[in-house]
């Protein structure tokens, strides 16, 4: 029994240990240029999970940091890679990413606020995915829950309305 409570709370450590590495093809940065391109569109989104137990509690991703990234090619080919066919994995599953400087330069960033809303303006047109995550231990508990999560989305330029982002693991 010892033994079984001991695995249980040791596996966040073996898998927060785990890496995801990245893509084997090269970030090519002109295909992500458009991001530093000023453009008309706003992005508002709001980001919650639902807790495990009984799916009742609401839990928002307030003051957690969302990114707005080109779907280039090796953004899809990262995504993929941490997400599977999904757009959520859960908090015990999550691999460390590679933090790759010229990637992170070519992205945008914002925080939730106490609602888990978040917004981006003066978007350029072209295709992203917008990511968060949101952990917690329950009260009492050993494990995290929550997860990371994301959507794609595809600005127009033509937006007269801003485009609405729910990010929640759905």
């Amino acid at each position: 029994m010892r033994s079984a409570v001991l695995c249980i709370a040791l596996a966040p450590l073996a898998l927060s240990a785990c890496n995801s590495a990245a893509p084997e093809m090269r970030f090519d940065a002109a295909e992500a240029a458009f991001i530093k391109q000023e453009g008309k569109a706003t992005i508002e989104g709001q980001a919650f999970l639902r807790d495990q137990q009984g799916k009742m509690n609401v839990r928002y991703a307030a003051g957690e940091v969302v990114r707005l990234i080109p779907a280039t090619a090796y953004a899809q080919a990262r995504i993929s890679q941490f997400y599977g066919k999904r757009k959520f994995i859960a908090a015990l599953f999550m691999p460390t990413p590679t933090q790759e400087a010229e990637y992170a330069a070519y992205t945008r960033t914002t925080k939730a606020g106490a609602t888990g809303r978040f917004t981006f303006d003066k978007v350029a047109p072209g295709r992203y995915f917008v990511t968060t995550q949101l952990t917690w231990v329950p009260k009492g508990g050993l494990l995290s829950e929550g997860g990371a999560m994301y959507d794609e989305i595809t600005v127009t330029g033509k937006e007269t309305d801003p485009i609405e982002v729910v990010l929640s693991g759905n």
